[in-house]
């Protein structure tokens, strides 16, 4: 089964410039995933099944669709984290994007679509070492309370 992959493509007088959509995609990705309050980003679970079966995706989260004017659209669906603020991390994540795809690919942005699949209780500044937040009320000893100084 042959693989159908989109490109943007320019042509010059030295040759032609061909730029893949997994390249968008690419840059897309690591923009969103360097904002603020973004924990990762999100792929639904028949994504991950095209992927298991061997179509990789090296932007998972990430949809680039180019069109005829020359202008490329972008869906991004990413988890927040808990606690910032859903509009601004949405609005600075358009902005690092549209920054990054245009300084790299010179590309013209359509729109860039943001879908907040969920929020996570992993705080973004420390994703390799993620805290779990127990939500579960703990009994407590009302007999003995400890107070630890700092």
């Amino acid at each position: 089964m042959s693989e159908q992959k989109e490109y943007w493509m320019t042509t010059h007088d030295q040759g032609s410039i061909k730029i893949s959509e997994d390249v968008v995609a690419s840059i897309a990705a690591v923009a969103t995933s360097e904002t603020e309050g973004v924990s990762g980003l999100y792929s639904s679970f028949t994504n991950d099944i095209v992927s298991f079966l061997g179509k990789k995706t090296p932007a998972k989260g990430v949809k680039v669709t180019f069109h005829s004017d020359n202008t490329v659209d972008i869906d991004i669906c990413y988890l927040a984290c808990f606690g910032s603020n859903i509009c601004d991390v949405a609005k600075n994540v358009q902005e690092n994007v549209k920054s990054a795809v245009e300084s790299m690919t010179n590309l013209d942005i359509g729109n860039i679509n943001i879908h907040v699949a969920g929020v996570t209780f992993v705080s973004s500044d420390n994703k390799e070492n993620p805290k779990e937040i127990n939500l579960q009320p703990q009994e407590t000893n009302t007999d003995e309370i400890i107070i630890e100084e700092n």
